[in-house]
């Protein structure tokens, strides 16, 4: 098993983006994983007999439950362990997960094979973070966490292109008898098909990736390495309480409006425009593959933008414009006359959306010391649940459950939570910036790294 390398200088640029090139590929898979039931919405629902509000339960709750509980212990483990065997074992864990969901029979049994799904994905983005950050200089660590980044809409990507494809092919293939799982219907043979591939990857991760040498160590007045304990931690976010709200509610905020789009973006095809799930997700991967690639590639490459600029708070100018660029297309998009203009108008939306994937990553390796980037990246993962996962899937259902009574009505719901949760993420982070280059600049004082 490969063990820390034991050095202080940093790996070559070609082991560095091989990390980064196998970490997104793994990014990929986790979403493919995680958004391919929002294209299985419709035999889902109508198996179980749920509304949208408990289908949101589904594609948000159940699965940031587990992975906001599990977060925090996987990333205390990040910040000293093997950061390649974390990041194996998490895939193993949710592609079995995901595998899963195809023999639920119920709604609590999905929800708990979700919740599964969860822990498994817990795993990998603070551990990633902390690898990538340990393999490039910080006036490139903006595109590498790009890179890293476009995982995520890569993977949703696929998810809509590949499961639409999967969910056509295996519905004229009807039920099938399996020997002790018994009758398997074709949602739930396409929860089979995407999860077990991921296997392979994790244990190609083990194999191959190498541990960096960790960098920007903090040492205390004796020049030895600090150890931060969970209650460390939090007493550091404390002392830099504006920093960290800033960036957690803000990003939390902006990523409502990402995850709002990608949860019911299927849906909403489906059900205004009467697509089938292969044709819904033919559109809708090709947008998120161009449009959420390029949006978070670009946030990235501003990020270094303004680094190189000399801009401490770097990483917030460019979720601001993320924020406040998704604003308009969002909420206007519900409206066009037709498929084509809907589509054009949501591939901005999608664009600006992607902006505080890579931003907000940026973001965290400059608040904190090496040793607890794990666990703060993990608490930002919380707050992220919290307001984007489980808020942009659950406030969407609930306005179209309650507030307009129609499921006709989603693209509205969508286009009211993505333009408040635009204006409300950007204006955070604009009353954060003062206070994050504060914060940036003390830790660049407190364990200096290479530019």
């Amino acid at each position: 098993m490969p063990g820390s390398a034991a050095n202080s200088a940093r790996p070559a640029p070609t082991v560095a983006w091989y990390t980064v090139m196998l970490c997104m590929v793994a990014y990929v898979l986790a979403f493919v994983d995680r958004q391919i039931i929002a294209l299985l919405i419709e035999p889902i629902q109508a198996d179980l007999e749920i509304s949208d509000t408990q289908f949101s339960l589904l594609t948000g709750f159940a699965f940031a439950l587990f992975y906001a509980i599990m977060g925090l212990p996987i990333a205390r483990w990040a910040d000293t362990g093997p950061r390649p065997l974390i990041i194996s074992a998490g895939i193993v864990i949710w592609s079995f997960a995901t595998a899963a969901c195809g023999i639920a029979r119920t709604f609590v049994q999905l929800f708990f094979a979700r919740m599964a799904v969860g822990v498994g994905e817990a795993a990998l983005s603070p551990t990633a973070y902390s690898i990538i950050t340990d393999s490039f200089p910080k006036s490139r660590l903006g595109l590498a966490l790009g890179v890293y980044s476009i995982g995520a809409f890569l993977g949703s990507g696929l998810a809509f292109i590949v499961g639409g494809a999967v969910i056509d092919i295996v519905g004229r293939m009807g039920v099938i008898d399996l020997p002790l799982l018994g009758v398997i219907k074709p949602w739930q043979t396409a929860f089979f098909i995407v999860g077990i591939p991921g296997v392979l990857v994790g244990i190609l991760f083990l194999l191959t990736v190498r541990d960096p040498a960790r960098t920007g160590l903090a040492t205390d007045e004796k020049g030895a390495d600090q150890a931060f304990t969970i209650r460390k931690v939090m007493d550091y976010i404390g002392g830099h309480k504006p920093t960290f709200t800033a960036h957690y509610l803000g990003f939390g905020l902006l990523a409502l409006s990402m995850y709002a789009l990608l949860s019911w973006a299927p849906a909403y095809l489906m059900r205004v425009y009467e697509l089938s799930a292969r044709d819904a997700g033919l559109y809708l991967g090709t947008i998120v593959l161009i449009a959420n690639t390029a949006g978070t590639l670009t946030s990235g490459w501003l990020a270094d933008f303004f680094t190189r600029r000399g801009h401490d708070d770097a990483p917030l100018r460019a979720g601001i414009i993320g924020g406040l660029g998704v604003i308009i297309p969002a909420a206007l998009f519900s409206s066009m006359p037709d498929l084509t203009s809907s589509l054009l108008v949501l591939a901005v939306a999608f664009f600006f959306a992607s902006f505080p994937v890579a931003t907000s990553a940026a973001g965290l390796q400059l608040m904190a010391p090496n040793q607890m980037r794990a666990q703060v990246t993990a608490l930002f993962f919380l707050a992220m649940n919290l307001f984007g996962i489980t808020g942009g899937a659950t406030l969407v259902a609930v306005l179209t459950d309650y507030v307009f009574g129609d499921i006709l009505k989603v693209g509205y719901s969508m286009s009211v939570a993505c333009a408040l949760s635009g204006i409300c993420g950007a204006a955070t982070l604009a009353w954060g910036l003062r206070h994050f280059s504060a914060t940036a600049r003390k830790v660049a004082q407190l364990a200096p790294t290479k530019v």
